[in-house]
């Protein structure tokens, strides 16, 4: 997927317009949406610039990963990651926990 298919991908998700985005990131509306028909590549500090707005990561956009990281969840990642390792693993069992719980809500309904 290119990174205009992502940057599509992630806004239609998230029900935003490309005026929208485009506000949020100092652009008109018409100017985004060449990056998202890949007419146009974004320079490094708009590229970050839309992947704040959007709230996912560079890495996504520009395809290093498909793993879809909101900005939320990587705050939290670098939370734990700056914890003891005794405090790492108290959050690994009540994550494991909570993860087997609500799948076995999805299996028996």
């Amino acid at each position: 997927m290119t990174f205009g298919e992502r940057l599509g991908l992630v806004r239609k998700r998230q029900k935003l317009s490309q005026a929208n985005i485009g506000k949020l990131i100092g652009i008109n509306g018409d100017a985004y949406g060449r990056y998202e028909r890949n007419e146009v590549k974004p320079t490094i500090e708009m590229a970050t610039k839309i992947a704040n707005a959007l709230k996912v990561s560079l890495d996504y956009l520009v395809g290093s990963t498909d793993l879809v990281l909101d900005t939320e969840l990587l705050k939290r990642i670098e939370q734990v990651s700056k914890l003891t390792p005794k405090e790492k693993e108290h959050i690994y069992i009540t994550i494991d926990a909570l993860i087997r719980d609500f799948n076995a809500k999805k299996v028996y309904g």
